[in-house]
């Protein structure tokens, strides 16, 4: 299909705007993949000009991915999901900002996450990565469990793994509790010196945290007690969210994020057994999303 003849198509296009990366795909309207473009960050904690702006350029990638034009956007149905989009008042200061498409809808990303896990149908995801959070659609109503943000929640998390081996890598270090290989590799990092992890400290993000967990997770998998004991914690707490999900009805849950393949072993035996496989990924959700709004504005 050449660039002319897809203009004349009804397009799509789909976003993915998380604290790493944002991610887009455009599709025609029978659900062919034309193009795909990445971008920086687009998480809106980070500013909503630079959010947007990073929408933005990801779908201009696709666009010429696909060989369009410059002005393709304008053709196009958008549905856009973004981290943190849920804090009070930015959904309604995003609406009131100037997009390049026909039409956009923008919601939180656990949302296209979810839709895109369960290929529209109702369910629930829980997320592992950096953060954690559970969400759930059902019969059209949103259920959200959790995510409020680290240090004060995202319990079972990357970044909640590396906090509690910090944690546990000083009390080891002071002799207040079991040195093991993790604590040490730990301690490593930083020379061997406690204060180092404080200055550490001052500066970290939760992206900083999170770095640790592939080591505690390898250390755990290994046996070490200390990192057998950090992810059994941080297990009970993915299986509160998914139980959790459940209760509010959610008939499936799908386990998405950087850490949920390493975690599931972890979980408890009723827990595993309610899980489904992850149908297609957050854009698809996010395209379900736009295709499902230009329908109802087209009835």
């Amino acid at each position: 299909m050449n660039a002319l003849t897809r203009r004349n198509l009804r397009l799509l296009v789909g976003v993915d705007g998380g604290g790493t990366g944002c991610r887009a795909r455009i599709e025609d309207a029978e659900g062919s993949v034309l193009g795909a473009g990445i971008a920086g960050p687009a998480a809106v904690r980070l500013g909503i000009d630079r959010s947007l702006a990073a929408v933005e350029s990801a779908c201009r990638a696709a666009a010429a991915e696909a060989g369009l034009q410059p002005d393709a956007l304008a053709e196009m149905d958008a549905g856009v999901g973004l981290a943190g989009i849920g804090r009070k008042g930015v959904l309604e200061e995003i609406r009131a900002r100037p997009h390049p498409f026909r039409s956009v809808i923008y919601v939180n990303d656990a949302n296209i996450a979810c839709m895109g896990a369960h290929s529209g149908r109702d369910g629930g995801i829980v997320i592992i990565g950096t953060g954690s959070a559970g969400f759930a659609i059902v019969k059209g109503r949103e259920v959200k469990v959790g995510g409020y943000g680290f240090p004060i929640s995202d319990e079972g998390s990357g970044a909640d793994l590396g906090l509690s081996a910090i944690r546990l890598a000083l009390r080891a270090n002071d002799g207040r509790a079991l040195a093991t290989s993790l604590t040490r590799d730990v301690m490593a990092r930083f020379g061997g010196d406690p204060f180092e992890v404080v200055a550490w400290m001052d500066r970290a993000t939760a992206t900083d945290y999170a770095a640790l967990a592939p080591l505690v997770m390898r250390h755990a998998d290994a046996g070490d007690p200390v990192g057998r004991r950090i992810v059994r914690d941080a297990a009970e707490q993915i299986d509160e969210l998914v139980r959790r999900l459940i209760e509010c009805g959610a008939p499936r849950i799908a386990l998405v994020g950087g850490l949920a393949s390493p975690m599931e072993p972890w979980l408890a035996p009723d827990v595993q057994r309610r899980l489904s496989p992850v149908e297609g990924d957050a854009i698809a959700g996010a395209l379900l999303l736009a295709r499902r709004a230009a329908m109802a504005r087209a009835c």
